[in-house]
């Protein structure tokens, strides 16, 4: 009986770091889902919009320099719901902005705080993850994902009403700061790791594998992909293919059934084919999904194409800090940072040269540009050590 109720309790808190992982998703989907309509509203040109864009990124590097240093002394289980409702604030400032000046210090806000909830979200899954003693991660992400889907189905839904952003983001709000509420003491103690002094010193004399910087790369290919389809995937469809803006949210609705479909089922996919094999798929899915899209600008041809692209960028960066973890022979944390941090920055700069490069061309060259990046995973992944020296 006692069994029971302890694998009762394992199950609920589970659940509720699950719909945490769904909290911090939907609020940065129902963001992206009305892109299109804010850069309508504000009248912004594509160069404009993609120093605009920028303004997350730099939120979140502020977040970064902080954020780690905070969570690990205050515990996540404090800091995720004080970040939660920060960002749900920041997403109503971004509904209010009147002015590109105001979106600009909403969105530093709003990537500021995104920094931290993910930093606390990821404490509480490693926690949880090691009560389970086996590999739960993944889920946890995948719900992250379809969040990703709700918001942008959500999204569509108001866009086609006519709907505000404001009133949207208000709603998206109250819902989760309810969930936030039912969830919160379900939130455990940060893990506590015992410091030895000989893994201490032993730690200062590593040095990073080279290796790590070239999967750094190939993630940061992935996430240029990620971060082209959640900024610009509803634009793609009015400037290129000249859908309405009442349908252009569809877009990132197609991409992210696909993402969010296929990060449940990457880790059979690896078991069955390798990581070699998986990355270098979803490098091809990547390149031939942007490709098609700009060869066949047509609604119909170009949800398709979006849908591959899911497909190509599913597994990218889960594969990637998988196997840094596992080849790596520093200490894990460290490696994962050497290598999020490198990829962090496809999303940082993805988005802005894709603005910068529309508005000296058109939209079509900045996708087509993106596809090359998944030709690079393709070419990368063939050529790093520990991809050659084992198949799996």
């Amino acid at each position: 009986m006692d069994t029971n109720s302890n694998q009762f309790s394992l199950k609920r808190i589970r659940l509720a770091i699950f719909f945490l992982y769904f909290c911090t998703g939907i609020c940065f989907s129902s963001w992206a889902s009305r892109i299109p309509d804010i850069k309508i509203a504000l009248n912004l040109g594509d160069a404009a919009w993609g120093t605009i864009l920028l303004m997350i990124p730099v939120g979140q590097i502020c977040g970064m320099t902080l954020s780690g240093i905070i969570v690990s002394r205050v515990g996540s289980r404090k800091i995720y719901p004080i970040a939660l409702v920060g960002y749900v604030i920041a997403l109503l400032f971004i509904g209010l902005s009147v002015s590109e000046y105001t979106l600009i210090i909403s969105l530093i806000i709003f990537g500021f705080f995104g920094n931290f909830t993910n930093i606390s979200v990821n404490t509480q899954a490693v926690a949880l993850e090691n009560m389970y003693n086996k590999p739960i991660m993944a889920s946890f992400h995948g719900g992250w994902s379809l969040a990703g889907l709700t918001g942008a189905a959500i999204g569509l839904l108001m866009s086609t009403l006519g709907i505000k952003p404001t009133y949207h983001f208000a709603i998206i709000g109250m819902l989760v700061i309810i969930t936030l509420i039912i969830n919160k003491r379900y939130m455990q103690p940060d893990l506590k790791k015992e410091k030895d002094p000989a893994l201490t010193e032993k730690k200062k004399r590593n040095k990073p594998e080279s290796f790590l910087f070239l999967l750094g790369i190939v993630a940061f290919c992935g996430m240029a992909a990620e971060g082209a389809m959640a900024d610009w995937s509803g634009l793609y469809l009015i400037d290129v293919v000249g859908t309405s803006k009442n349908i252009a949210p569809l877009g990132l609705a197609a991409y992210m059934v696909t993402m969010a479909s296929g990060r449940f089922l990457i880790d059979r996919a690896t078991q069955r084919w390798g990581r070699k094999r998986v990355l270098q798929a979803g490098g091809v899915l990547i390149a031939t999904g942007l490709f098609s899209a700009v060869a066949f600008p047509h609604f119909i041809t170009t949800i398709i194409a979006f849908m591959i692209i899911g497909f190509g960028t599913a597994g990218i960066v889960p594969t990637i800090y998988s196997v840094a973890g596992e080849k790596t022979k520093i200490p894990t944390s460290i490696a994962l940072t050497i290598v999020s941090s490198v990829s962090f920055l496809g999303f940082l700069m993805g988005p802005p040269l894709i603005g910068y490069i529309s508005s000296a061309t058109n939209l079509r060259y900045s996708y087509a540009l993106i596809g090359v990046f998944g030709i690079a995973i393709v070419v990368l992944v063939s050529f790093i050590k520990v991809f050659r020296t084992n198949k799996k």
